[in-house]
């Protein structure tokens, strides 16, 4: 089961993590193609890169395939944007 709804639309992936979402189930993982990631409102949630620190959702993130990743809970449902197999 996963920590997100998903609305798929071509290469684009809505995702919503709600606010009540178990901590232990936004796990440390990588994908196999490049993404852009956004997120559609403001919102204290955070994104972290392995061996680096967290940061805002403020601007588009690249993540390239194979990098590990995470998403960190804050408050509120989380809306994001993600487009796959992008050239990064």
């Amino acid at each position: 089961m996963k920590p997100y709804e998903e609305m798929i639309v071509g290469q684009v992936s809505y995702r919503t993590f709600k606010q009540d979402v178990d901590e232990t189930e936004l796990v440390w993982h990588r994908d196999a193609e490049d993404r852009i990631v956004e997120a559609q409102h403001d919102t204290d949630w955070m994104f972290q890169f392995d061996n680096e620190l967290p940061i805002a959702f403020n601007d588009i993130i690249r993540i390239p395939k194979d990098t590990i990743h995470r998403v960190i809970k804050g408050t509120g449902d989380l809306h994001l944007r993600i487009v796959k197999h992008v050239s990064i």
